[in-house]
């Protein structure tokens, strides 16, 4: 990752949020169409079951832009970027020294896996407890294409939804899906930057291979699969409880969805999780160390 001792926490945060925006907005499509299949339940007729309307990931990314728009694919897009600015640029920029602090400043060698996995996990939970009315407000306007035809809009943009929230349903309800979402985004950050830190660090032992694109490519590829093999289940809980009211608590939505749809409904939209996730991490780490050596 970086050294803290050449470049200050503020410039690290600065570009791990920049980054983190170019990559959101680049993959923002395939989020939504994530979400919308995660939000997608069965729903049975009888003996049978009513055909999905979303299926796949570029069946979705086809039906919402038909039925909403192209535009529609980057709902959300305002509160995501106002997400990663915050979220982004803490996980990031807090990483190296809260790892230095559990190996200590006089550490030489690699840094054991466990001592990353465990700084990540920290820096994930602390920056989305920041950020959470951010995410909060970027699921419900993903969500809000599901609504029926005709049916009226909740909310008129980022602000309103912020502004209708707050008073609708009070300051604390910017903070809904908190739990699932810190243990989501604390193991997905534990994945991601634990993986592509310990991933980059064996790449570089290879003869031949040096600090170039292809070593931060197949690293970011590398954080994106674990993220996802990992996070899929609780990304499915959190979404649910963000863009639907009728759960209880986290418990209450992970028996609910297990009971209705099975094991497999918590991978739904795997898939396109995969490739934005995969997306995401090279644009995100490829952006973000060009900006390192630009600042050195």
């Amino acid at each position: 990752m970086a050294d803290p001792s050449e470049i200050s926490f503020a410039g690290i945060f600065v570009c791990s949020a920049f980054a983190a925006c170019v990559a959101e907005f680049c993959t923002i499509p395939l989020d939504t169409a994530k979400v919308r299949l995660q939000l997608q339940k069965r729903v049975p007729v009888g003996d049978s079951e009513v055909a999905p309307k979303y299926r796949g990931l570029l069946g979705t990314v086809a039906t919402i832009a038909k039925e909403e728009g192209l535009f529609a694919l980057w709902k959300g897009i305002v509160p995501g970027l106002h997400r990663q600015c915050v979220y982004g640029g803490l996980r990031i920029g807090l990483y190296e020294p809260v790892k230095t602090f559990f190996v200590g400043s006089n550490y030489s060698g690699d840094v054991p896996l466990f001592s990353k996995i465990l700084a990540a996990l920290l820096t994930g939970a602390i920056a989305i407890a920041v950020a959470n009315p951010t995410d909060l407000v970027k699921v419900r306007l993903q969500a809000e294409g599901k609504l029926p035809v005709g049916a009226p809009r909740r909310y008129g943009g980022a602000l309103h939804a912020y502004y209708a929230i707050v008073s609708q349903e009070g300051v604390a309800a910017l903070w809904t899906g908190l739990g699932p979402n810190i243990a989501r985004n604390a193991i997905i950050n534990a994945a991601e930057l634990a993986s592509y830190d310990h991933v980059k660090e064996t790449i570089l032992k290879i003869p031949g291979f040096t600090d170039n694109v292809l070593t931060h490519v197949l690293a970011g590829l590398g954080a994106g699969f674990f993220a996802v093999c990992i996070g899929s289940p609780v990304d499915v809980v959190k979404s649910r409880m963000m863009g639907d009211s009728v759960y209880k608590g986290t418990i209450d939505c992970f028996f609910k969805t297990l009971k209705t749809e099975g094991f497999f409904a918590f991978y739904k939209g795997f898939f396109p999780n995969f490739v934005r996730l995969g997306a995401w991490n090279v644009i995100m780490f490829l952006t973000f160390e060009q900006l390192k050596k630009f600042l050195h």
